[in-house]
């Protein structure tokens, strides 16, 4: 497992922005009907490592299927930078769109691990 950094993300207006601390080692995608069409790249972190900075007031949430996940949307430009869920042991987790993070990150997608979401 890799060093954990603290990175910063932010929707694409900046109206939501945010710092968190991970390691970056366990990026994924999903197959769902939702995260196929979003296609955004996933990283889990625990809900005590991350801080929303500004836009709580900004956000609307979006939840489906199981509604286990609170998908976060900023209202003004429509992205998800991140959502809210459990880890399915108790455990509050941030779920990080990899894609919203400031600078760029550069994800290989050849190496990240793909989760069946379609059929779970």
């Amino acid at each position: 497992m890799s060093e954990a950094h603290t990175y910063h993300g932010q929707c694409h207006c900046g109206a939501v922005q945010y710092d968190v601390s991970t390691a970056l080692d366990g990026m994924g995608d999903c197959n769902c009907s939702r995260c196929r069409r979003v296609g955004w790249v996933l990283q889990s972190a625990p809900a005590g490592q991350f801080t929303l900075l500004s836009g709580a007031d900004n956000l609307t949430s979006y939840r489906f299927n199981t509604e286990n996940i609170e998908h976060l949307f900023c209202k003004t430009c429509g992205i998800e930078s991140f959502a809210r869920g459990g880890d399915g042991k108790g455990n509050a987790m941030v779920m990080i769109n990899v894609n919203c993070l400031e600078p760029a990150i550069a994800v290989d997608r050849s190496m990240i691990k793909h989760w069946d979401g379609a059929n779970w």
